[in-house]
């Protein structure tokens, strides 16, 4: 993969899961990654403290993107930290609720669409004037985005609304030189998964996949460093599979 050195990479829900692999992937691609969290702070400086100590650069910053001033507070902090270019960066930050029609409330629907759609997106707006000619932004996407998974309408409506971000923000971001993906995982073995850890859910996630074996972060991570780089400097617009093959 292409090297990012001397870039500068902002990782949103990075304190652990696939954020923190992708921090830690983006890191040893060479790139100075800061690494936000909500409020796992001593997970964040943990991950701070392996890129530090592979000999890479990270820095922690902290914002609630569930509140509606959470990513123009976020965003300040990354433009006083890497002045005026930013080459990188990846919205991973999300929450999940898994409930039926009749049982999602108001209270988890907003709160959904807060930070898996809210959040990312005026992130971008308030980021634009340090993203570059040459610049790469990551969405994560789900497979729930296009086939139906258990009970997770409302959480997989916010998936469908990121798949179409994308191609708005690819189309309307071309011009500068900046270009737009996600990438859709499946089922990943991390915390918002924990039915996993379970034999029936482990079954239930393995009957999805031609792949039988549970996903890993650095599964996902692997497939946005790629995105990121300049390896992948003609895909602009789409929304990468990462899946193992679910629900062919």
């Amino acid at each position: 993969m292409s090297s990012l050195t001397g870039k500068t990479a902002l990782v949103t829900g990075a304190s652990r899961g696939i954020g923190r692999a992708t921090a830690l992937a983006l890191a040893k691609a060479g790139a100075q990654v800061l690494v936000h969290y909500g409020s796992s702070e001593t997970e964040a400086a943990a991950v701070v403290d392996e890129i530090r100590r592979a000999g890479g650069k990270a820095e922690k910053i902290a914002a609630d993107l569930r509140s509606p001033t959470g990513p123009q507070t976020l965003a300040s902090q990354v433009r006083s930290i890497i002045g005026g270019r930013l080459d990188v960066l990846v919205a991973n930050a999300g929450i999940a609720r898994a409930a039926s029609i009749e049982d999602t409330t108001l209270e988890d629907f907003d709160s959904l669409f807060a930070v898996n759609v809210r959040a990312p997106f005026f992130l971008v707006q308030q980021l634009l004037p340090a993203l570059c000619q040459g610049s790469s932004i990551v969405l994560v996407s789900s497979l729930v985005a296009r086939s139906s998974v258990g009970t997770l309408s409302a959480y997989a409506a916010t998936k469908g609304a990121v798949d179409t971000l994308v191609k708005h923000f690819a189309a309307a971001l071309g011009e500068r030189g900046i270009r737009v993906n996600a990438v859709a995982p499946g089922v990943v073995e991390t915390d918002m998964s924990s039915f996993t850890k379970t034999d029936t859910g482990r079954a239930m996630a393995l009957g999805l996949q031609a792949l039988k074996r549970l996903a890993q972060p650095d599964d996902i991570a692997a497939a946005i460093a790629f995105l990121a780089s300049d390896d992948a400097r003609w895909v602009t617009g789409d929304t990468l599979r990462v899946d193992g093959g679910s629900k062919l």
